[in-house]
């Protein structure tokens, strides 16, 4: 059975503007990892930024996008924030709080207005933001010693650059320890892999599967 890709998220903090009609509309991206810490970047800026009219905000968190929420903050209801949570979740992201300020340029937008223009800041802020992606691997180690871990260790490398895989930085003691974190539906194919190479020498050991980072490829 095939399992789901996780949301992805973004790498850093970005920022993107637009005007519309003479209203300005400032969107901020930040990645979180809990409601609490979204909140504290809502404050800030609302205090930074307490010239502005509104401060609307989407947010989404958790490693399956389960906590979402979002709040027009004096728009008309639905023109604001449910626009900027549908391009977080369109955009298939979380762990990321989306604020877009907006200084009143004394032009009404309409609703429709509204909505693509809340909508368009935080669209066109992911377009420039870095993605990560989160993926399940799991751990799977070798012990080798010491006058093969050169080549070994260049081998995973190799391994790991063609199957998605990650490798940890090695550990050096009694023998070399590398470990690399490797789809888990790629464990077998380490395995026989490494025997082939090793002539049987090298078994690894699997452990357990968590969900890491890793930069999105491009395109």
């Amino acid at each position: 059975m095939t399992t789901a890709p996780l949301p992805s998220t973004i790498a850093a903090t970005v920022e993107h503007s637009l005007e519309i009609k003479r209203s300005v509309f400032l969107a901020h991206l930040e990645p979180v990892s809990s409601v609490d810490e979204a909140d504290a970047v809502i404050a800030a800026i609302r205090k930074e930024r307490w010239d502005a009219r509104h401060h609307c905000t989407a947010l989404v968190v958790g490693p399956h996008a389960d906590r979402q929420r979002s709040n027009d903050d004096g728009e008309p209801a639905g023109t604001a924030g449910v626009p900027m949570l549908e391009v977080l979740r369109h955009r298939d992201v979380t762990d990321v709080v989306a604020v877009v300020t907006r200084w009143f340029g004394g032009t009404l937008l309409g609703a429709g207005g509204l909505v693509r223009a809340y909508g368009s800041a935080v669209s066109e802020a992911l377009d420039r933001a870095v993605l990560v992606e989160r993926v399940r691997l799991a751990r799977a180690t070798a012990e080798v010693p010491h006058a093969d871990a050169g080549r070994v260790l260049a081998f995973l490398h190799q391994w790991a650059d063609g199957h998605g895989a990650v490798l940890d930085e090695p550990e050096y003691a009694a023998v070399a320890r590398l470990t690399v974190r490797v789809p888990p539906e790629l464990i077998a194919t380490l395995a026989a892999d490494l025997a082939a190479f090793t002539s049987g020498g090298i078994v690894p050991v699997v452990g357990e599967t968590v969900v890491v980072d890793r930069p999105a490829k491009a395109g």
